[in-house]
């Protein structure tokens, strides 16, 4: 029996990593999911034929449970309500993660100190993302609208994470597993989780998430270690690298280390007052239309405001009337652009966008001086110029797309206010920017109510 569940564990944790490694490109992500799935279906099944395992009702019942929500919220969730989704599902890899530790704590039977020490770090990262995790989700729902910051939050975080790892380096160090001094170390890490997560404001929440999809993966993978359970050591380690990985690639991505995404308050004051010169140039539907329209080279930028908007399957449908036209349209997609990483790619991807017109920052950025229409449809702090030539402005050095480079910008925006960074938008006041205000579903359908007419 014990061959059949290391087998088992053993096919679960390869279709794991291939299911990882399929889900690195759109033509195949589909079937990485279906892959990993059947792995987690594997290793879930082998656990009921584990030695001595009794509780056959509980963990029925909770896998019922559980299975009926993942389904009933899969089903009924928008694409553009997919990154709270993720968020929270993150968030209870953590917790379940930290409900382990505390069990083994509990009973009192982790006797090596090894193993102990792996219990409370994976019970410390596995709270921290749970809590931190929540957060993130209440903010990406709209619950917590504003970051909430006051002087000393650092120095107030680093006193209840201290407490947190005095409190578990005593558990270890004694080897007491009072009741008390457990929910203590939990109270701290949770009360962590929670105001880490609390100051960081939205334009960072592709990080954010990011880095909490780790520090689950790890705690998952060092719970495995206590267990002795392969399929958790190896899933959680394969999370975890790829959520670093991810998290350094977000980071990268806005030209700022993670200590600075989680201390720095981006965006909450700025070092001197922006001052853009001119004034913002409207247009209508009709005249946008006419631009793009007799266009040869369009490339569309979408940003958040097209996720709120729904926006997505006119701009499809927009994408299709011109290229009926013989303008080739491409889409660039900064990687940040959204509130987790490849949000636009999603939803894109939902309104049947060809996977071949996607194209990253790197790929598209040369082609922007060669378009004579640049599209941009919710998209703020990754079109800003100020990041290349403000060394003052708090988004200085973060790669951007060179939307102003474009020999005519149309920008669809519901009105004239700031990104989520709080930075004026210079591209917005350029001389061959225009303006198309409104909702983004609506200005989408009245360009290609525009472009039919033609």
């Amino acid at each position: 029996m014990d061959s059949i569940i290391e087998i088992s564990y053993f096919v679960a944790a390869v279709l794991f990593i291939l299911g990882l490694k399929r889900m690195s490109s759109p033509v195949t992500a589909r079937g990485g999911i279906l892959w990993a799935g059947v792995g987690m279906l594997v290793a879930t099944l082998i656990t009921f034929l584990w030695p001595d395992m009794h509780n056959y009702v509980l963990m029925t019942t909770a896998i019922f449970i559980g299975g009926v929500a993942a389904w009933w919220s899969g089903k009924r969730v928008a694409m553009t309500d997919m990154p709270q989704m993720i968020a929270l599902y993150n968030g209870m890899g953590g917790g379940a993660a930290g409900a382990i530790a505390a069990v083994e704590l509990l009973r009192g039977e982790l006797h090596s100190t090894t193993f102990l020490t792996l219990a409370i770090l994976g019970a410390l990262i596995g709270s921290i993302s749970f809590s931190g995790s929540l957060i993130a989700f209440a903010k990406l729902q709209g619950w917590l609208r504003k970051p909430l910051r006051f002087p000393g939050q650092t120095w107030f975080n680093l006193a209840i994470f201290l407490v947190a790892i005095g409190v578990g380096g005593w558990l270890v160090a004694n080897g007491e597993f009072s009741g008390q001094l457990i929910a203590l170390f939990f109270i701290m890490a949770l009360a962590f989780g929670v105001l880490l997560a609390l100051p960081i404001g939205g334009a960072d929440m592709p990080v954010i998430i990011s880095l909490f999809n780790a520090l689950t993966g790890l705690a998952v993978g060092f719970e495995g270690f206590v267990l002795n359970n392969a399929a958790m050591i190896i899933a959680g380690t394969v999370v975890g690298a790829a959520g670093t990985l991810l998290t350094q690639l977000m980071a990268k991505a806005m030209n700022r280390s993670i200590s600075n995404v989680l201390f720095s308050h981006f965006g909450a004051t700025s070092t001197t007052e922006e001052t853009v010169e001119g004034s913002m140039k409207p247009i209508d539907a009709a005249d946008a239309g006419i631009m793009m329209a007799y266009a040869e080279r369009v490339i569309i930028i979408p940003g958040y405001g097209m996720a709120v908007a729904q926006a997505q399957h006119k701009v499809k449908e927009l994408m299709d009337l011109l290229l009926k036209r013989g303008v080739d349209v491409k889409f660039a997609i900064h990687p940040v652009a959204g509130r987790m990483p490849g949000h636009m790619n999603v939803l894109l991807a939902e309104a049947d966008v060809p996977y071949d017109r996607l194209y990253d920052l790197e790929a598209i950025n040369a082609e922007l001086a060669r378009a004579d229409v640049a599209l941009v449809i919710g998209a703020n702090d990754v079109v800003n110029p100020m990041a290349r030539s403000n060394p003052d402005s708090p988004i200085y050095g973060m790669p951007i797309l060179n939307a102003d480079q474009a020999k005519n910008v149309i920008v669809i925006k519901r009105g004239q206010g700031k990104g989520f960074s709080g930075v004026e938008n210079a591209l917005f006041f350029g001389d061959n920017t225009r303006m198309l205000y409104g909702d983004g579903k609506e200005m989408a359908g009245e360009l290609i109510s525009a472009i039919k007419q033609l």
